[in-house]
C-alpha cells in the first residue's frame, strides 16, 4: 500500500478523541480520526451517567479538578451555541449519617474555595424540601450540575472537525507505532482485515480502554512511562415508574459506588449506579441478581425503593490508574514534557469527568503539550 503522511493522527473517537480532533482541526491542521469500532464513542462515552459536573469532587490540584472546572463552563456554552441536548437539573450531594456529615463539611469548603457558583450546604429538612423522598442528615446542593446527550454531543464534536477538514477511519486498529529519523511517525494498521501505512507529524492517544495497548506498541516509548490501568466496571438499573427525584443525587460516602448514585436523562428517565466491580476483560454483561445491592443502598437514602421497580440497563467501563483497594486517582496525560518525544500525547485512564471535561482537555492537549507552536 502506498505510504500516505497527514498531519495529525487522533487515535480514540470517544468524546475526548473527538474534541481534541476538533481543536487540531480549527487550528488548520489536517486531521485523521482512527477508531478501532464501527461507531463513534462505542465504548466509555456511550457508556457513561450523562453528567455534567460541576467539579468540586476531585482531588485538590488534580487534572480531573482542573479540566472539570474550566471543561463545564465551556461544555455549557457550547451546547447552547450548537443546540447540543442538555440541561441543568442541578444536584445534591447528601451525608447518610455523621460521619459522612463531616466528609461534606470538607467537601463544601472546597467547592467554595473554588467558587464553584451557587453551591450551598442545606440540612436535612432543606434537602428534603427539594427533594422529598430524600432521607439525610445534610447535603451539598449544587444548582449548576446537569446532565447532556453525549451522543448528540459527539456528533456535533465530529461534524465540527469535519467541517474543518477532518477524516474519521471507522473499523482501523493502530498496530505498531515506529518514530522515523526525521521525528515523524511511522503508523502500522489494520482496517478491516486490510493492512496499510501512514505517516503523521503529530500523534495523539486517545484510545480510552486499549491506551495502554498503543503506548506499549510505540518503538522507543519509555517503557517505565507506560501505566498499569485496571478496569472498573459499573452497571446501571433503569427505574421503571415515575422519576423519584427531580435532581441529580450523588452520596457523599460508599453508597455512590455501590450503585446508589441517581441520575437521570433528558427524556426524564431515572437510573441508579453505576457500582464497582473489577473486570480482567471489556465485559458488559449485566448481572440482574444483583439489584438487591443496589435495593440495599438506594434505601439508605430512599426507603420506599423496591427491587420490582428497578431493571438492569447497561455497564461500562471505567479505565482506572489505581486498583482494588486503593483511593481513586487521576488521570494519566503524558506529552513531550513527560516522554521526551516531540508531537506524541498519550492519554491514560480518562473517566469520570471526562465527558464534562473533553473541550477543557482538548485545549489542554493541543497548546500545554505543545502540539501547536
Amino acid at each position: 500500500m502506498a505510504l500516505d503522511h497527514v498531519t495529525c493522527i487522533v487515535v480514540g473517537a470517544g468524546v475526548v478523541g473527538l474534541a481534541i480532533a476538533r481543536e487540531l482541526a480549527q487550528s488548520g491542521r489536517e486531521v485523521v480520526i482512527v477508531e478501532v469500532n464501527h461507531r463513534i464513542g462505542e465504548e466509555t462515552s456511550s457508556r457513561s451517567n450523562e453528567v455534567i459536573h460541576a467539579g468540586f469532587l476531585y482531588p485538590p490540584g488534580s487534572l480531573k479538578e482542573r479540566m472539570c472546572l474550566r471543561g463545564r463552563d465551556l461544555l455549557y456554552a457550547y451546547c447552547r451555541a450548537h443546540d447540543v441536548g442538555h440541561r441543568m437539573v442541578g444536584k445534591l450531594v447528601p451525608a447518610l449519617d455523621e460521619a459522612e456529615l463531616a466528609t461534606l463539611e470538607r467537601v463544601y469548603a472546597r467547592a467554595l474555595e473554588l467558587g464553584v457558583p451557587g453551591v450551598e450546604m442545606l440540612d436535612g429538612d432543606q434537602a428534603r424540601a427539594l427533594e422529598p423522598n430524600l432521607q439525610c442528615r445534610g447535603a451539598i446542593h449544587s444548582p449548576i450540575s446537569g446532565i447532556v446527550d453525549s451522543h448528540g454531543l459527539m456528533i456535533s464534536l465530529l461534524a465540527d472537525a469535519e467541517a474543518h477538514g477532518a477524516m474519521l477511519a471507522l473499523g482501523t486498529r493502530v498496530d505498531a507505532v515506529h518514530i522515523e529519523d526525521s521525528g515523524r511517525f511511522r503508523i502500522e494498521f489494520e482496517a478491516d482485515g486490510v493492512p496499510g501505512v501512514m505517516t503523521s507529524d503529530i500523534l495523539v492517544n486517545a484510545s480510552g480502554l486499549g491506551a495502554q495497548r498503543l503506548a506499549s506498541r510505540i518503538d522507543g516509548y519509555p517503557a517505565g512511562l507506560v501505566p498499569q490501568v485496571y478496569f472498573a466496571k459499573g452497571s446501571f438499573f433503569s427505574y421503571q415508574g415515575k422519576s423519584p427525584f427531580s435532581r441529580l443525587i450523588m452520596p457523599v460516602g460508599d453508597t455512590l459506588w455501590r450503585g446508589g448514585a441517581y441520575t437521570l436523562d433528558l427524556a426524564g428517565q431515572g437510573r441508579f449506579g453505576p457500582d464497582l466491580e473489577w473486570a480482567e476483560t471489556r465485559d458488559y454483561s449485566l448481572r440482574p441478581e444483583s439489584v438487591a445491592n443496589f435495593v440495599a443502598n438506594i434505601s439508605r437514602y430512599w426507603p420506599g425503593v423496591t427491587a420490582d421497580r428497578l431493571q438492569a440497563s447497561y455497564a461500562g467501563i471505567r479505565p482506572r490508574l489505581t486498583g482494588p483497594g486503593e483511593p481513586v486517582g487521576d488521570w494519566g496525560l503524558q506529552g513531550p514534557r513527560e516522554h521526551g518525544i516531540a508531537n506524541l500525547v498519550n492519554l491514560f485512564a480518562v473517566e469520570t469527568p471526562g465527558l464534562t471535561s473533553c473541550l477543557a482537555t482538548a485545549e489542554h492537549v493541543v497548546r500545554e503539550c505543545e502540539l501547536l507552536p
